[in-house]
Formats: structure tokens, sequence, C-alpha cells
């Protein structure tokens, strides 16, 4: 499958979406997925029904993975192969397809609003990469694009496109990894994307979600996607100060405060495990919204069922997330 087809079919998975189109085309629902971060590889199989089978993870050596948009993404070629083989192996992945979750930073996510939008993939494709072609660090030409439509809360006659892009080069990258397995790469997107399935509420979410370095933050209110926005952070998320986090969270905040002219009315966090509750009050203080843990959140709610707490126990949002979109 080519990085054109599995890229695409990744976004389109994405229920925010999901909820409110119907795909002439009905997504794959790969038996294996794997979550790539700086720090490790967690893999999943999942049985027919969709429950967790089974889960391993491997650790990969400081360094090995640099996530990127632009530059090579593997350092240390040789542990992460090592570290995905093992995985793969443990699942028996080969000869099937896998999803493969990459590191936020990776995968570009815009949302532009337009009165008029074409239907046809053939004549939105170029409209987005002349639009866009100044907003990214390298060649438009080189990218792969995925878009999907949602409902524009402002303007009722109008379209808001979600549009998620990735440096050709990069995601063969991660490709290669599963195809030099003997497995395929059925379906490519970012953790962050994953992970919003987890976002149940109606009014207005914020998420905050942090992996090493990387800060992606979104802002969901009934089923679509209104601000996203991923950021380097200076310190890791080991070390990461209160002040800090919200100093990074304010402006897409504020962008949605003064947009929809209505505040966040819950703010959920993942990527900070047992430190979460010192920063629960300097949140909440600062965005006067009720703070949580992203995973606590679904599972306590009934969104993710009692097979899904081995992923929660483990903080892999993304496959949690996955878990509830393939159905």
């Amino acid at each position: 499958m080519s990085s054109a087809n599995s890229f695409q079919r990744g976004i389109y998975r994405n229920p925010l979406v999901r909820r409110l189109v119907r795909w002439l085309d009905a997504p794959p629902h790969p038996p294996i997925a794997c979550e790539i971060s700086s720090g490790r590889l967690a893999g999943v199989r999942f049985t027919r029904g969709g429950a967790v089978d089974d889960l391993t993870i491997e650790s990969l050596p400081p360094g090995a993975i640099v996530p990127s948009a632009v530059e090579a993404n593997l350092v240390n070629a040789s542990a992460v192969k090592a570290a995905l083989r093992n995985v793969l192996l443990r699942l028996r992945a080969q000869e099937q397809d896998v999803a493969l979750l990459l590191p936020d930073p990776v995968i570009r996510v815009f949302i532009q609003r337009f009165d008029e939008f074409p239907r046809a993939a053939k004549d939105a494709l170029p409209m987005l990469r002349w639009k866009l072609k100044k907003s990214i660090p390298f060649d438009a030409d080189e990218t792969q694009i995925s878009f999907m439509r949602q409902p524009s809360a402002l303007d009722p006659g109008g379209v808001d496109v979600v549009t998620a892009l990735a440096r050709q080069r990069i995601l063969r990258e991660y490709e290669t990894l599963v195809e030099e397995f003997g497995a395929f790469p059925g379906v490519v997107l970012s953790s962050s994307l994953a992970a919003l399935s987890l976002l149940a509420d109606q009014g207005p979410a914020l998420l905050a979600r942090l992996s090493g370095t990387s800060l992606a933050t979104a802002i969901v209110r009934d089923g679509v996607l209104c601000g996203y926005r991923c950021t380097e952070l200076p310190e890791d998320a080991h070390v990461l100060r209160p002040e800090t986090l919200i100093e990074e969270i304010f402006p897409v905040a504020a962008y949605y405060q003064d947009t929809w002219k209505e505040t966040i009315q819950t703010l959920r966090i993942s990527g900070l495990g047992g430190r979460l509750d010192s920063f629960a009050g300097p949140l909440q203080k600062e965005f006067g919204c009720p703070v949580r843990s992203l995973l606590a959140s679904a599972l306590s709610g009934g969104l993710l069922g009692a097979d899904a707490k081995v992923l929660v126990d483990n903080d892999l949002d993304g496959l949690a997330g996955w878990k509830l979109q393939r159905g």
C-alpha cells in the first residue's frame, strides 16, 4: 500500500468526522497497531471484536528517534529496527496490516475555513498545496496530504477543512521499518489525532498531550476540531513546570475564546503521569474549568472497556484512542 493511500485513510478514520460524514469506502481495521514515540515502541493486537488481545512495549535508547517534520527521525536506526522487530514478532504481525501512530511533530495539522471547497480530491489537493506552501518548512510537492471536511460552527454557509500533511521521505522512514519485517503499513496518523477519540465531552474540551519535549494542544467542541497546535517545549515533560505548560496552552485557549465567544469547559491532560496532581490546581485556577487525566476520564466514564485498562496503566492514549476509532 502506498504512502499516499495509507496516510489519507489514516486521517479519514478520525471519529470527529466519522460521526458527521459517511464516507463511501469502508475504512480498514488493521488487527495490529503500533504507537511510536521518542522513548519507546508499543504494539497491540486486537481481537476481531476490537478488544485488546496482547500488548508489548520496547524501550528505546535516548536519542534513537528525534521526531521532526523536516529532518531524518531515525538517528539510531538499528536500535529502532531491533525494538520494532521484537514488537511485531511478539504480535505475529508478518503479512498483516499495521496501523502506525507516529510522533506528533512528524505530521502538521491545519484548520482552514472556505466559502466553497471542491468535492473531488483531484481538485481539492492542488488548492490545499497552494494555500499551505508558505506554512510548511519544505517543498509542498514533497508532501503527502490528507484532508477532511467538517461543519463550520461560525459560518453555516461555509466549510472547515482539517488538513494533515507530512514530508514523504519522513513517512517512508517509518513505513520501511514495518515493510522490512514483512508487514504492511495499512494506516498512518499521528498519536494525538488518534487520542482525540477519547474526548467525549459535548462542550468545548481542551486536550494538552505531552510526549518528551513536544506538546500537542487541541480543542474539540461537539465532535468538531476547533483548534490544533503542536509545539516544542523548552524542557522535557518529566521536569516541566506548571507555569510553562500554562504559557504553552494559553494561546490556543485564548484563540478559541476570542473566536467562539465562549470559554473552555474541561481540560484533559496526557503525558504527565503521577505529576498531574501538582499541575491540576494551577491549571484549574488559570482556565477556570475541571482538569483531569485524559485516560482516567475515558476509563471512569465508560468510554473504554476493562480490556483497555492495560493501555491506561501504561499511558498509551494514542493506542486507546485508536481502539475506539477502529470500531
